[in-house]
């Protein structure tokens, strides 16, 4: 299987994927820490995708997704963002509103506790 043909297979077969340096228990960049960090306070059940164990995949998720940089969040098979978009989005509340209407579970307090201690 090609690595074009492995990322879009995880990604239309998992909700919430996030490609990152490392896992989502450790994680090994500060972009990839913080886009886990929310996901994991919030309680988001996701699948982590590493890159560093494999170039063909670090490579291909930036051609899959025509972005440059990693981490990279899928939510319901669709591209959402990296690090500076994911932040924002949380911060703003439209993450919620595209887990909310992408049928994603995630923890409204926690979310809302994130954008209380960033204000």
């Amino acid at each position: 299987m090609s690595a074009q043909d492995q990322i879009k297979e995880t990604v239309t077969s998992n909700d919430v994927v996030l490609f990152m340096k490392g896992t989502k228990e450790m994680p090994q960049c500060g972009f990839s820490s913080r886009v886990a960090g929310v996901l994991n306070f919030m309680g988001v059940d996701y699948s982590d995708v590493n890159v560093l164990a494999d170039d063909a995949v670090r490579q291909g998720i930036k051609d899959f997704s025509d972005w440059p940089t990693i981490p990279q969040l899928y939510v319901k098979g669709e591209f959402v963002g990296g690090c500076d978009i994911i932040t924002e989005m949380t911060l703003s509340g439209e993450l919620d509103t595209l887990f909310e209407e992408s049928g994603v579970v995630f923890n409204k307090e926690a979310a809302d506790q994130i954008r209380q201690h960033n204000t």
